[in-house]
């Protein structure tokens, strides 16, 4: 009989006792020990098993559980004679930064030092034992939601000391979601005192810390050394092309083919694939995301699961505010190309309004990208890698994701593709202009808005809403001649026989070289007849009175077709 399928279960010793359904990666703890690393950080994609995996070592090696031998019976761990010994065996601080989403710097720092004072609270007996002098006991007392930063930054090594006093071993300390205060620090616009802040609470944890016997940290970015972890030289870090742990989050294809046979599903496997296949960890291919798989075998519906399990609004931000490349990049991932790029994989926060390769980084470590193959330049030491995007369930996300760009014009948009697709120029103007009114600023509101740049990012935007809003009918093309304000699109249809095929040129308006914006789409449409953009269609069959051409002209907020 199949086991229940628990949807968002995080707690390992619920998932046991209730024999909910569970993959066993219980050798991670195995594998961890025997690497002898002091500090280790893995970075994974969201839902992808990083928070129970460490409430299961926190179960594993805490001596709370130390009588809960039969959680881990059955399981591969307790195959290994050696390890039942280590069991329950360890003084271990378990605490998760996962709710750290505020909007401003004093809460944010707030909600961290509630979550420490938490934990003092569920060891508060050692004030009860004569291990801490009375200074040792008040300062035990002081840490609080509002305490004073020398008494945050060294609350965690304080507790250390304590807990080895009262077990007579070093800690372990389990760090889960840790970089979620940074990104929203990034999101929310107060990145420099939220590093601050962390780096000495950081630094004292896990270097300075000579009560710290092992710690994990886990999270889905690998912030950049200089940033919280400039003074960690114990630090070894595990990103998605290491090697280590390569299967020990998320599903192997062994794995989803016995789940799919325990729950009389064998048949769906290669739309099970298709849709949630293509993760990569080190060399292990063939990674799927546990969340959706989870949801699939209770929900036996394909849908976009792990997509829509929290926010994408950084990913968003980042592509709809992007320079013109990062918007050319995402329509040839869109149209199944790949991206080739040189990739650090430190994720430098503040560096991603301004570092391209910076964003794919980012992409890559969130999931939305996965790694095809990469090699290091000997000559520069730089890593070069061939990326796309991860599977259908990724490509459906940032389709939604670019439709929500318009949904402030969400009518307009419609009755502009709709007038796109008749021919009905004068439409196309009406529509257009209400689109480019509502929408233009929404494309360029990072830190320096500029004038002259507001057209250039809209369209380049709005070549991304024609991919995905024309993808069961047309394949859009651009030659992308990125000279300023020039992008000519081409559509071609996939039914010749039944739609025409369009070609568009977008020009920004010159008062130096056109007298009015008539003039604009005139240069537009003469450069169409120039560059000969029709050959590539007619060469394919399509007749020349089946192609039409549109200029299209920008001056501000204001555009004409002809």
């Amino acid at each position: 009989m199949a086991r229940t399928v628990g949807i968002g279960i995080q707690d390992f010793e619920k998932l046991i006792t209730k024999d909910a359904f569970y993959v066993d990666k219980t050798l991670f703890v195995k594998e961890w020990w025997e690497n002898e690393d002091d500090v280790t950080l893995i970075t994974r994609p969201r839902r992808f098993g990083k928070t129970l995996t460490m409430d299961m070592a926190e179960k594993f090696f805490s001596v709370k559980y130390a009588d809960r031998e039969d959680l881990f019976e059955g399981l591969a761990i307790w195959q290994e004679e050696k390890y039942r010994s280590l069991q329950g065996t360890y003084p271990v601080i378990f605490l998760s930064f996962a709710s750290v989403k505020e909007t401003g710097f004093l809460n944010a720092r707030k909600k961290i030092c509630q979550i420490i004072t938490n934990l003092y609270n569920k060891f508060d007996f050692v004030l009860e034992t004569d291990l801490l002098n009375e200074n040792e006991k008040d300062m035990y007392r002081k840490v609080s939601a509002d305490m004073e930063d020398y008494i945050a930054s060294d609350s965690i090594k304080n507790l250390s000391d304590y807990l080895m006093r009262y077990y007579g071993k070093k800690v372990i300390i389990l760090l889960d979601e840790y970089d979620t205060p940074m990104q929203e620090a990034y999101l929310n616009g107060y990145w420099d005192e939220s590093v601050s802040f962390i780096k000495n609470l950081f630094n004292a944890s896990f270097k300075d810390n000579p009560y710290l016997g092992r710690a994990i940290m886990t999270g889905i970015t690998r912030i950049s050394k200089e940033s919280v972890f400039s003074d960690l030289n114990n630090l070894e870090v595990v990103t998605a092309t290491s090697g280590k742990y390569q299967d020990k989050f998320g599903f192997t294809q062994q794995e989803v083919s016995d789940a799919l046979k325990e729950y009389g599903l064998s048949e769906k496997e290669n739309d099970v694939r298709d849709w949630y296949d293509g993760f990569i960890f080190g060399k292990q291919t063939d990674i799927y995301n546990p969340w959706s798989i989870i949801n699939y075998l209770d929900k036996r519906a394909f849908s976009t699961y792990w997509a829509n399990t929290s926010s994408n609004s950084l990913a968003g931000k980042l592509i709809r505010e992007g320079n013109q490349d990062v918007k050319m990049i995402m329509e040839d991932l869109l149209e199944g190309k790949s991206l080739c790029a040189e990739i650090d994989e430190q994720i430098i926060f503040n560096h991603l309004d301004e570092d391209e390769n910076a964003v794919w980084s980012l992409f890559l470590a969130s999931g939305y990208l996965k790694a095809e193959r990469y090699r290091m330049d000997e000559d520069w030491g730089s890593m070069e890698y061939e990326l796309s995007l991860t599977n259908k369930e990724v490509r459906i996300m940032f389709r939604n994701m670019i439709k929500g760009w318009f949904r402030r014009s969400k009518y307009a948009y419609n009755e502009f593709v709709k007038a796109l697709l008749q021919g009905d120029r004068k439409s196309m103007n009406v529509y257009m202009n209400k689109v480019a009114l509502q929408t233009i600023s929404y494309f360029d509101t990072g830190k320096k808005p500029s004038e002259t740049a507001e057209p250039e990012k809209f369209y380049h935007g709005f070549v991304l809403g024609l991919i995905v809003e024309l993808a069961d009918r047309y394949t859009v093309t651009s030659n992308r001649e990125s000279g300023y304000g020039r992008y000519d699109v081409v559509l071609e249809p996939l039914h010749k026989e039944e739609d025409d095929a369009v070609i568009l040129e977008f020009k920004v308006y010159d008062e130096e070289d056109e007298e009015t914006l008539q003039d604009t789409v005139q240069s537009a449409l003469a450069q169409i007849e120039e560059k000969q953009y029709g050959l590539a269609l007619t060469a394919k069959g399509i007749a020349p009175e089946r192609i039409r051409k549109y200029g299209f002209a920008f001056e501000g907020k204001k555009v004409l077709i002809g």
